[in-house]
């Protein structure tokens, strides 16, 4: 596919876009909602956010966590509205009405696994999918995971380490009601929870980003251009220890041409010098959309 066949693909449908994040709401607060019921409640894991809290008072009091999930997100609903404004708001509602629902429906769900350290592993996976998810849809269950979106706003910080932080205390208070051990699960379901969210929101690697220092750069450029229909950039550079000027081309391909860009460049030129790295996200055209 060229590049001019790309961009015909990329053109910007707001109508498809907003339903599209509307699904995301949907379906992330469905897999959110089940891997609550089906790994961390019935394994005691209070793996943090406004879950967390609801299986602490499960345990203290019998209260549904359903229940408790609806009492606790109203204030931060309203705390979203005022700080991320009311389109934004609109999508939060429905994730925040919508998830205890499904807990609600699905309550009666038996346990898929009795192992805490399943539970926590796999619960923490499927919350963090399932948050990741949402938060593409740029909105939010209410909850903590919210909050960590505030906080996201304002600090820079990643989701996934906001959501550490504020659900660190709701870690602790686990710990303290059922017991350490109880306490180091919920740590786990924690830690995977937030490294699943940085994953679904930057995604997997596949692509690839090249330096490549060469003495015959027109015909290595022309290659990019013409043979794997891939951008170039030149950019300026001297070399440390003479001192010329010794110009870097920077290539950004899919995993699936970087063979073919070693190939091509090994062939122009068997001595040039070539850094590759992992590029975890790339936007612009040929990749993903800005």
């Amino acid at each position: 596919m060229g590049l001019k066949e790309r961009r015909r693909e990329q053109v910007f449908n707001p109508r498809k876009e907003k339903l599209l994040e509307y699904l995301f709401v949907v379906f992330g607060s469905t897999i959110v909602a089940i891997a609550f019921n089906v790994f961390l409640l019935p394994n005691e894991v209070a793996s943090g956010g406004v879950s967390g809290i609801s299986t602490i008072l499960n345990g203290l009091f019998d209260w549904k966590p359903a229940y408790v999930q609806w009492a606790f997100n109203i204030p931060l609903f309203i705390a979203g509205l005022i700080f991320l404004g009311l389109q934004f708001g609109v999508k939060t509602a429905i994730g925040t009405v919508f998830l205890p629902l499904v807990v609600f429906l699905t309550e009666d769900w038996k346990p898929w696994t009795e192992d805490p350290l399943l539970g926590a592993l796999f619960g923490g996976i499927g919350v963090g999918l399932g948050l990741g998810i949402v938060f593409r849809g740029r909105a939010s269950t209410g909850g903590t995971d919210l909050a960590a979106q505030i906080v996201n706003k304002f600090t820079g910080l990643s989701l996934g380490t906001c959501v550490a932080l504020i659900d660190g205390m709701i870690v602790l208070s686990a710990a303290i009601v059922y017991d350490i051990e109880r306490g180091l699960y919920a740590l786990i379901g924690l830690y995977v929870t937030s490294k699943t969210i940085d994953l679904v929101q930057v995604g997997i690697s596949r692509s690839k980003m090249a330096l490549i220092i060469t003495n015959r750069q027109e015909e290595v450029r022309e290659g990019i251009l013409n043979k794997i229909d891939r951008g170039v950039t030149k950019l300026s550079a001297y070399g440390g220890y003479t001192d010329d000027e010794r110009p870097i081309l920077m290539c950004v391909v899919d995993q699936t041409e970087f063979t073919k860009l070693k190939q091509l460049v090994k062939t122009i030129d068997p001595s040039a010098f070539v850094v590759t790295m992992d590029a975890s996200e790339v936007l612009g055209e040929g990749f993903k959309r800005v």
